[in-house]
């Protein structure tokens, strides 16, 4: 048992300092998580990386003890948490009293994690949660692979499938998010 996933344990039991152990424990991989995803930003975005990672934590400890089986299943919580936050605040920024009048993009075509910099978080965000309606296994995967930075070996061992599967999950995700995407920009 790694020490996350016993301290983990201990939140769950509802030990008095577990808590902090913990924060001090994952600190440093959810910066970078955090610094991972804010570099793909758009220019201007004000949320920090210490910020971000602030409210994704409160986020995941805020209520009742949660129910992580590990580490894994911590981090991959962490990178959703984190990618709620960035929509929120996309969709804040979006409001027509903060600027509206957002335009969107299609996702890059190359077989790697780093999408446009100037992607639409609220459109994606949107295609995803249909995705998650129709696959939740492939939507997660590209939340681990797009959020929290996971090569496609790494997000494939999280949700339990081989690393063939995970290749085809990824490129059906991809293309499904892409035509999801780019219909909002066709004129009807």
């Amino acid at each position: 048992m790694t020490d996350v996933t016993r301290i983990l344990e201990a939140v769950r039991k509802g030990e008095r300092h577990a808590s902090d152990e913990l924060l001090a424990a994952v600190y440093d991989e959810l910066r970078r998580l955090a610094a991972r995803k804010l570099a793909r930003e758009r220019p201007g975005q004000t949320l920090q990386g210490t910020e971000l990672v602030h409210e994704a934590y409160l986020r995941l400890l805020g209520g009742e003890a949660a129910p992580w089986e590990n580490s894994a299943h911590f981090f991959g919580a962490a990178a959703e948490a984190m990618r709620r936050i960035l929509v929120e605040s996309a969709r804040r920024k979006a409001r027509m009293k903060h600027g509206g009048g957002r335009q969107k993009y299609e996702l890059d075509e190359a077989d790697a994690v780093v999408m446009p910099d100037s992607i639409d978080l609220i459109a994606l965000d949107e295609a995803l949660e249909m995705l998650a309606g129709e696959a939740p296994i492939k939507a997660e995967l590209v939340k681990l692979r797009y959020f929290a930075g996971l090569t496609v070996e790494q997000a494939g061992s999280i949700l339990g499938i081989s690393r063939a599967t995970a290749d085809r999950y990824w490129s059906f995700a991809r293309a499904w998010l892409r035509h999801e995407i780019s219909k909002g920009d066709d004129p009807a």
